[in-house]
């Protein structure tokens, strides 16, 4: 519907004490038959053949094509002129553009109930203003979130009130679909902010994949503005448009449950969005344009389709019941104007963010021709994934085409000179490793400071962080699964009672007091180098601190192709401490915990010691010195880690499941400290581009490594 209307005078309102609904067929106008409209068309057909309905009349300054209605439709040019004609309205559908929404809406409300269009209008301020004109009048809205009928969300209530997979920790949205440059030509308001001055929003999350958003809300228990604690905005824009077709939007229930929605209309192919649902005892993924529920829990997997309650039916029934003397109870609309009020509130804060940022062209590839071409942003599969496996904005995951997140300590550099430097490297001071906060890390992954990115001479990236298989790796760092029955190394603790990992409230987090940049205390920095010095509190989940850390980081330039990092900390209990994990508690094989560094996918993997090569025969060895050689996305490099001097711990290697590298501080016995006594690790890491030879590795090794 192009054109907006003018209020209606209130004297030709039909009171509501006057009004309505028989089992006759019900009196439906359609006001906007383009576009979703002909959805309803449709569905209106079924209705009135069934004796439901009868479509007295519709509104469209773009009339239908010939023989697209019942004979006995009229047809007019807008709302206002429908209304005047046609008496005695029972419903009527508004299915035109976002910006339409709520003009036509006031003024359809005095004269019969509404079924509105997602999303029910554009800005917080005009739903309430909807909402208390729909109260004054009597009436009832419908709002066009088909998904919330599916049958699948009464399942998903039972299933979860019968734990079948544990305690609800999240809920995560997933959209990946493709829109030509067609698709944002079709109409003036596409892909638009606002137009003539009035809102529009037009975004991957407000309107394409806005079902995404309504259902996971639903299934999170948040209908109601008052239901959301907060919502965080992440928007991006590949298109040529104003709003956004790549986003993250995160949102906390009132209750603290994290929702994450990762959507985009810049996929590879398009895919059929879902919801996911995560459980401390499985998952459920509600694939909600099919009806389609998979449970996956350690007892198996289950897969079940379900079928779905038609909106305008219900509504229909709805007003049947609430006007009808010899009905109790009444239908429930399923998806109800108020019932919409958290929706509203992420659409408003997507309203009220500042512009999507602009994916560089170097991050997006045009597949097609002319207006049939469609963005596609390189890795955006893997970025949506990560996303909601970690609770994560695509600022948070430090993604390339992303805004720089916030809580990052200066980057560690280091200066190459002219006639030193490797293909590639350019001369000045380069940083090498961005030390992260860690303020953002969702509580459940042990939220703690760290080391990434860490880059080769090259710029090749060799940590990862916040990946979807372990979200709690945070590239290069420390940390513990079990201080004192406090777990900082984020997500399921294994327990020698348990005898298997479990999840459990016990996340504590690592605070950063202070961070220094410049010469350690311990050691003058060489030339060209720089170093970190950081006060950390290890807290238990209650803020009580069980640990204080001091750790020191260094960057220097060994040659022309390799630097050298160290970083040596010193633990000290507070309070009587046990320093262990799944190894000290029961779990063989599995000693992890203290120095672990995560290293991004690749490929051709080599991990080798003096004595052993291969993942199998290096874990668990304690040998001086292990080698990691591997081609990485952005080229190859080579990794060199020494042994601590403090303790001969156990390396723990893992290799065909993930690529990681960790010392075991606590192999398969925790080390006790009591009150004010320290365990003391240092670490020395060669990054070197290009695959190094054992023998060059071992020189790499044999070099003095930095000891506080």
């Amino acid at each position: 519907m192009g054109t907006l209307s003018t209020p209606v005078p209130e004297e030709r309102a039909i009171p509501a004490s006057e009004r309505k609904v028989t089992p006759a067929a019900a009196r439906v106008a359609l006001v906007g038959v383009h576009g979703f409209g002909t959805h309803h068309l449709r569905n209106l057909e079924r209705l009135q053949a069934s004796g439901a309905v009868t479509l007295v009349a519709v509104a469209d300054p773009n009339p239908p094509a010939p023989g697209a209605l019942p004979p006995e439709t009229a047809v007019f040019g807008t709302l206002d002129e429908l209304l005047a004609a046609t008496p005695a309205l029972d419903v009527v559908i508004v299915a035109t553009p976002i910006q339409t929404h709520a003009p036509l809406a006031l003024t359809a409300l005095p004269y019969a109930d509404l079924y509105l269009e997602k999303p029910p209008v554009a800005s917080l301020a005009d739903f309430n203003r909807l909402q208390d004109a729909a109260a004054a009048a009597g009436r009832s809205v419908q709002v066009g979130f088909q998904s919330l009928g599916s049958h699948a969300l009464q399942a998903i209530e039972e299933l979860l009130a019968g734990g079948e997979i544990g305690s609800l920790l999240g809920v995560a949205a997933t959209g990946r679909w493709v829109r030509d440059r067609a698709y944002y030509k079709r109409s003036r308001w596409a892909g638009k902010r606002s137009l003539d001055g009035v809102d529009v929003v037009d975004g991957v999350a407000t309107n394409p994949l806005a079902h995404a958003i309504a259902t996971a809300l639903r299934i999170a228990g948040a209908r109601t503005v008052d239901d959301l604690a907060s919502v965080e905005t992440d928007l991006y824009r590949a298109n040529d448009i104003e709003s956004d077709d790549t986003s993250v939007i995160r949102v906390r229930t009132a209750s603290g449950l994290p929702i994450t929605c990762a959507l985009t209309l810049c996929a590879t192919e398009s895919v059929e969005p879902y919801v996911t649902l995560q459980g401390s005892e499985g998952t459920a993924v509600f694939h909600y344009t099919e009806d389609r529920l998979s449970v996956s829990t350690a007892a198996g997997e289950r897969h079940e389709v379900f079928g779905r309650d038609d909106l305008t039916e219900n509504l229909l029934d709805h007003l049947r019941h609430r006007h009808s003397p010899h009905q109790s109870g009444g239908a429930p609309l399923i998806s109800s104007l108020a019932d919409s009020g958290a929706f509203m509130r992420v659409l408003e804060a997507i309203r009220t963010a500042e512009p999507p940022a602009l994916v560089a062209e170097g991050h997006v590839d045009w597949v097609g021709d002319g207006d049939s071409a469609h963005a596609v942003i390189t890795g955006i599969e893997d970025a949506l994934e990560r996303a909601t496996a970690a609770h994560a904005t695509f600022s948070e995951l430090g993604l390339p085409w992303a805004r720089p997140a916030g809580g990052q300590a200066d980057a560690l550099s280091l200066s190459v000179h002219d006639g030193d430097t490797a293909a590639g490297v350019q001369s000045g001071t380069q940083p090498l490793a961005t030390v992260c906060d860690g303020t953002a890390i969702a509580a459940r992954l042990s939220p703690r400071p760290y080391l990434h990115p860490v880059r080769s001479l090259g710029g090749v990236t060799v940590t990862d962080h916040l990946p979807a298989d372990h979200p709690w790796h945070l590239g290069a760092g420390i940390a513990l699964q079990d201080v004192n029955g406090t777990n900082f190394w984020g997500g399921k603790t294994y327990t020698r009672a348990a005898g298997r990992y479990e999840e459990r409230p016990d996340h504590g987090r690592i605070v950063q007091l202070s961070a220094t940049p410049g010469l350690a205390p311990f050691e003058p920095v060489s030339p060209g180098g720089t170093s970190l010095h950081q006060e950390l509190s290890w807290q238990a989940p209650d803020g009580s601190e069980l640990l204080r850390e001091r750790r020191i980081t260094r960057a220097s330039r060994v040659d022309h192709r390799t630097w050298r990092l160290d970083l040596a900390t010193e633990l000290t209990a507070v309070v009587d401490a046990s320093l262990g994990g799944p190894g000290s508690n029961g779990a063989a094989g599995s000693g992890y915990g203290g120095f672990f560094w995560r290293l991004p996918a690749c490929t051709g993997a080599e991990v080798f010691t003096a004595d052993h090569r291969g993942e199998s025969a290096v874990h668990s060895t304690s040998s001086a010195w292990l080698a990691w050689t591997a081609d990485f996305p952005a080229g190859a490099a080579s990794l060199v880690f020494a042994a601590p001097a403090e303790a001969a711990d156990p390396w723990f290697v893992r290799l065909s499941g993930y690529p990681g590298v960790g010392s075991a501080l606590a192999w398969d016995r925790p080390v006790i400290l009591a009150v004010g006594e320290s365990a003391r690790r240092s670490f020395t890491v060669w990054i070197a581009d290009g695959i190094l030879t054992p023998a060059e590795a071992a020189a790499l090794a044999l070099r003095d490594s930095w000891r506080p």
